[in-house]
C-alpha cells in the first residue's frame, strides 16, 4: 500500500521523530503533513517519504474544510 492522502504517518527523522502526523498531499518523493498543534494545516510540513513510517490507518476526512481542531481530534480518536 502507498503512502496517500488522510493516512497517518510517523516521523522517523529530524527534530519531530516519533510524533504522529496525518498525510494531507503527496508529491513525487514527498508528503506534507499536518498534526494540528505544531503543523498547522495552512503550514504544513514537507517531509521527504523515506523519513516517515506509514500505519495501515486511512481517515475519511473533508479534505476540502479541514481545519486544525479537526486533524486533532482525527490524531486523538486513533489513540482511544
Amino acid at each position: 500500500m502507498d503512502i496517500c492522502k488522510g493516512m497517518l504517518v510517523y516521523s522517523r527523522a529530524g527534530r519531530d521523530k516519533g510524533k504522529i502526523f496525518i498525510v494531507l498531499k503527496t508529491e513525487n518523493d514527498f508528503v506534507y503533513l499536518s498534526d494540528g498543534k505544531t503543523r498547522h494545516v495552512a503550514n504544513p510540513k514537507k517531509k521527504k517519504i523515506k523519513h516517515i513510517m506509514r500505519t495501515n490507518t486511512v481517515l475519511k476526512l473533508d479534505f476540502d474544510s479541514l481545519s486544525d481542531s479537526d486533524v486533532k481530534k482525527a490524531i486523538l480518536d486513533y489513540f482511544s
